[in-house]
């Protein structure tokens, strides 16, 4: 889904991006709602960038990726963490583009995530090359999703992605005969 984000486009980079886990829901200027093999799916598009809510029976997942005020946890390069009975893998990236490399790739990402069933992509007025994209699918069990955030006066263009899953115990007879907890992450 393609849509054109009401609200004006603030002069923001890559550098203000902030990384959060855990958030209440932020106001969307757009949201699509999915159903993934049993879980809830909503890709929110921020006035700043994007937010995730996944609910499953295990809980409730939020992930926010924004230029927000006041937040002091910088866009990281990679995390690996549990969230409640989940284990939580988060990587991004910074590609600096050429103008014209950029404008190419812009197009790309944008009909690439818009005709996808699972894709919610917003362009910002006043420039067809600022945008924000997501792009959500669960695969071998577990959910995936990917984010691009556009940044075309600086040519940067952030790519992101996280992949969740549930940590289920194992059980096994220990050398006392005894149950010895151990975990794995289960395929959903």
């Amino acid at each position: 889904m393609l849509t054109t984000l009401t609200t004006s486009y603030t002069d923001t980079r890559a550098a203000d991006l902030a990384w959060a886990l855990g958030r209440e829901p932020l106001p969307a200027l757009a949201t699509l709602d999915l159903e993934l093999a049993g879980g809830k799916l909503q890709l929110r598009l921020l006035g700043a960038s994007h937010q995730v809510l996944l609910e499953e029976e295990q809980g409730v997942c939020s992930e926010t990726v924004a230029c927000i005020a006041g937040s002091s946890t910088p866009l990281p390069l990679g995390v690996a963490k549990r969230v409640g009975d989940w284990e939580y893998e988060f990587a991004a990236r910074v590609e600096v583009l050429s103008p014209g490399s950029f404008a190419g790739r812009a197009q790309e990402l944008l009909a690439l995530v818009s005709d996808h069933p699972h894709g919610l992509a917003g362009v910002f007025p006043g420039s067809p090359h600022a945008f924000t994209a997501l792009l959500a699918q669960r695969y071998e069990g577990q959910v995936h999703w990917r984010t691009w955030h556009a940044y075309p006066q600086d040519g940067q263009l952030v790519a992101t992605r996280t992949r969740v899953g549930v940590r289920v115990p194992v059980g096994r007879l220990g050398p006392s005969g005894e149950l010895e907890a151990q975990t794995s992450i289960r395929r959903l």
